[in-house]
This record gives structure tokens, sequence and C-alpha cells, in this order.
């Protein structure tokens, strides 16, 4: 059986938008910089999730989902 691969859906609370972004960000108080977790956001919440990471000074890249890299296979 294969399972099949589907877009992701926006971050956002309530929204059930696809992904169009990647927002790359990290809490330098708690990872290191290395580090990267990720949120994913549509056209719609973009500039919202990347305002709240902003201003807390989390975000470290916005890239398109088609340009983020894939998960590794576990």
């Amino acid at each position: 059986m294969t399972v099949e691969q589907t877009s992701p859906i926006c971050s956002a609370k309530g929204c059930r938008n696809e992904a169009r972004w990647v927002l790359a960000w990290n809490n330098p108080k708690l990872h290191t910089p290395d580090r990267r977790k990720t949120w994913v956001a549509c056209e719609s919440h973009r500039e919202s999730l990347g305002g709240f990471l902003s201003a807390r000074g989390f975000l470290r890249e916005t890239v398109p989902v088609a340009e983020w890299p894939a998960p590794s296979p576990t």
C-alpha cells in the first residue's frame, strides 16, 4: 500500500487552505542556531504568521513550499 502525498495545509488556526509558503523559524533561547522549525502558510496568512514570528525575532526565512526540501523518509 502506498500513501498519497497531500499538499500541506496552512498553519493558521482554523484555516484549511493549501499552504504555498514555508516559514522557517527558531527560538534562539531554546534552539541551536542551525535548527529550523516550520510553519506553512497560504497566501492569506503569510503576512500575519510571518509578522507574529518576526515580532519575536524568530523568523529566519520564508520560501515557497515547492523550494523547501522534502522531509527524509522514516
